[in-house]
């Protein structure tokens, strides 16, 4: 009697628990939701037409022990709930330019030299999605040379190798490349920071080579590209990027952008970034993201999709002292059925660059106070005052 009576305490437990981890997820229409952690199909992406072979083919890949399974949920219809988390530059490593350790070194080695510390405050927030992108801007690399035309450059940023197991080790599962960083030290710079990622498991994206991701039979594809010191205008990217976005709408479900673009500094977009993220979406992306500014911009959405203008600072090295350390982490929840987006939805999570108020540790921290977050909100409202299609509201959690 008495092992009966421990057998049904032991069930009523169990039950219980999950009733309460089913608590955090989005429920489906009729109230209830199944959450499921889908093994994801990584493919190491496409090279885009006009390089080296005219007809783009894909690589797969074995996903690494080191990253976790992505997460859906589903509806009792059937529906299935994808959400896309995006953070901006991730800035890590010295600055060649500067002489002595670097503010970066020195702040690792307070930190036991747990490379990890960087995310320890945003690990849960990426884990528990089912895709991270982040901008990683600047290069892995061991040996580098300085290119001719970057010998003028006051920053120019270098980081081990080995320092891109934080990506993985931290749920991001994607790197955009595609930023006036990556060559920093020459193509030969580029192409370690290629293998290096490579060499971890973090799918990347750059200007000639899109990346793709599948989860629960969802395909995503993301493209990768900057508008700054190139020998095209803003609207002729937008028209490459239309010809891109065309050769394989039909191939993917979810397609996003992420542009390297506008001016440091801003708090709102530049004419031509509205007219090109517009145009993206116009050519058929699901989804448009920005970089670059180091400030937080405003967010459009646009016959019905969203796009973030400026994704701010992650985690950057570049400065221990910037004038603004706020910035926050965008999540897009997508709601499939039968291949196809019923509903989209957005939430925001405001966050400090440093886990300290006094100087930027590099370790990005979700703000608590009222008071910070309302002024991240504000800000991107005021922003966002001249723009046809800001979003009149900047939600904390799902609605």
């Amino acid at each position: 009697m008495k092992k009966l009576t421990i057998f049904f305490l032991a069930l009523f437990f169990c039950f219980e628990v999950l009733t309460v981890f089913a608590d955090e997820f989005e429920r489906g229409d009729d109230g209830e939701i199944e959450v499921s952690f889908v093994e994801p199909v990584w493919q190491q992406g496409t090279d885009r037409v006009g390089e080296d072979n005219e007809e783009p083919g894909q690589e797969e890949t074995v996903m690494p022990a080191a990253f976790s399974s992505g997460i859906v949920t589903y509806g009792e219809d059937g529906s299935i709930f994808i959400t896309i988390t995006a953070a901006g530059d991730v800035t890590i490593g010295r600055n060649v330019k500067s002489s002595g350790k670097s503010i970066f070194q020195k702040e690792l080695e307070k930190q036991d030299n747990d490379i990890n510390f960087i995310f320890r405050n945003v690990k849960g927030i990426f884990e528990n999605d089912s895709l991270t992108i982040v901008n990683f801007e600047g290069v892995l690399a061991e040996n580098y040379s300085i290119p001719s035309r970057k010998q003028n450059n006051d920053f120019l940023f270098l980081a081990p190798v080995s320092y891109a197991s934080v990506l993985p080790d931290n749920g991001v599962e994607m790197a955009v490349i595609e930023n006036n960083h990556i060559g920093d030290f020459g193509e030969a710079g580029t192409q370690s920071t290629r293998d290096a990622l490579d060499q971890v498991g973090v799918l990347w994206a750059d200007s000639t080579h899109s990346t793709t991701y599948e989860i629960a039979g969802i395909k995503v594809i993301v493209f990768a590209y900057q508008t700054l010191n190139q020998p095209y205008t803003s609207d002729e990217l937008a028209v490459m990027v239309r010809d891109e976005i065309a050769r394989v709408r039909d191939e993917y479900d979810l397609v996003i952008v992420y542009y390297h673009w506008g001016d440091e500094l801003d708090y709102t977009p530049k004419d031509n970034q509205v007219r090109l993220g517009r145009a993206t979406v116009d050519a058929g992306a699901d989804l448009v993201l920005g970089s670059h500014s180091h400030r937080i911009n405003p967010i459009e959405c646009y016959q019905g999709k969203y796009i973030v203008y400026s994704l701010a600072n992650c985690s950057f090295a570049g400065n221990n002292k910037p004038s603004d350390m706020y910035t926050f982490v965008f999540q897009n929840r997508f709601r499939f059925k039968n291949g196809r987006i019923l509903q989209s939805s957005f939430r925001i999570i405001p966050c400090r660059i440093s886990s300290r108020r006094d100087y930027n540790d590099f370790a990005i921290t979700p703000l608590t106070e009222q008071t910070n977050i309302d002024t991240v909100i504000n800000t991107m409202k005021q922003a966002g005052k001249k723009l046809t299609y800001a979003v009149e509201s900047y939600p904390l959690d799902w609605e």
